[in-house]
């Protein structure tokens, strides 16, 4: 039969054990928030810069999502979410409604942006970009809808 101390360690030894998990469970939280990290900003990354579609591929996109919503029974629709690092100010013009904030915007924002100004806003659509949360009370990620109704 087996000693006491092959069944019941000391509790020196249990908390040393303990610590030694709590260890290896910090260790790996720390390995997925570097991981997540990285994976966000190379997301940013990618959204910083033009997305490589042609007029005519953005054109079809727009279309799609738009008849779609139509379908739904929709007048608006948001069309795109993006973190307020897109914009060269972290999305505080936006948040103002300041005269000039569509300057702000860079990568696929902006071309969202471009492709209202010179193809929907001309058939009479409207777009509004907004804050849409507040992560401690900052502002947070911004949305882009587009609406045709009669508003």
């Amino acid at each position: 039969m087996p000693g006491i101390d092959d069944l019941i360690p000391s509790a020196t030894q249990i908390r040393k054990e303990a610590a030694l998990k709590e260890a290896e469970k910090a260790e790996q939280y720390v390995r997925v928030a570097a991981a997540a990290e990285a994976e966000k900003l190379a997301l940013i990354e990618r959204l910083s810069k033009p997305s490589g579609k042609s007029e005519e591929e953005k054109i079809k996109l727009a279309s799609t999502v738009i008849q779609r919503a139509v379908r739904n029974g929709l007048t608006e629709v948001q069309v795109y979410r993006f973190p307020n690092t897109l914009c060269t100010d972290r999305g505080r013009a936006i948040n103002q409604m300041e005269p000039g904030w569509e300057n702000t915007l860079t990568g696929i924002p902006k071309e969202i942006f471009q492709l209202w100004t010179d193809y929907l806003k001309p058939r009479g659509y409207r777009i509004a970009y907004q804050i849409i949360d507040f992560p401690g009370g900052m502002p947070g990620d911004i949305g882009v809808t587009i609406s045709w109704g009669d508003n």
